[in-house]
């Protein structure tokens, strides 16, 4: 920490974002995790219900799913009696809305991917500032050691919030992989629903 506490006082809010960044990421992880459980087979189990014309049965298990797709399908299966444009419309909104919740905080994840190099350039010039200062007010008499010794602190900061960003990034674009994973999974999930709802309809 005394290492640390060298960088100035900015060093305080890029620690700040390396700990908001990581609690973001673990609860996602956890999140998705839970969600891919809960979701495990049921676009299947409900396909087959609506394929066999029971309807009830279909959306009783979307809804006991407590998952995503069981959310989407659960509200297709409300309107299932509409025409084929509402029933439409109704699962594209529902596939949107579950897509926001699993986005939650990956535009912060990303803002702190941003930021945190930004803090650390920030000290850092703040530290070549006052070094600069310290060197017009010993009149330019300064040795290199303290020199350098000065200039190293000031840096300290910049290496700080790419080693910072670096990771922050990384599990950004692996969270938004795991979106991306599941949005196909719930549009594919979608796509069966309708061609089971097809077959019960004769076609």
């Amino acid at each position: 920490m005394a290492f640390l506490a060298k960088g100035g006082v900015l060093v305080i809010p890029i620690l700040a974002c390396s700990v908001l960044a990581l609690a973001i990421f673990l609860e996602r992880v956890v999140r998705f995790a839970v969600l891919r459980r809960r979701g495990r087979y049921v676009a299947d189990r409900v396909a087959a219900l609506v394929g066999e014309g029971k309807m009830g049965e279909a959306l009783e298990t979307a809804r006991k799913s407590r998952s995503p797709m069981g959310r989407v399908l659960a509200q297709g299966l409300e309107v299932v009696g509409a025409d084929r444009e509402t029933l439409e419309t109704v699962l594209i909104h529902g596939v949107e809305e579950e897509v926001r919740d699993l986005s939650r905080y990956l535009q912060a994840l990303a803002t702190i991917g941003n930021i945190a190099p930004l803090l650390g350039l920030l000290g850092t010039v703040m530290g070549m500032i006052k070094a600069f200062m310290a060197i017009q007010q010993l009149g330019g008499k300064v040795d290199a050691s303290i020199l350098a010794g000065g200039i190293w602190e000031a840096m300290l900061t910049t290496a700080l919030g790419l080693s910072v960003a670096l990771p922050v990034m990384v599990a950004h674009s692996y969270l938004t992989s795991q979106v991306d994973r599941y949005e196909a999974r719930l549009q594919d999930g979608v796509v069966r629903f309708f061609k089971s709802r097809s077959m019960a309809c004769g076609g």
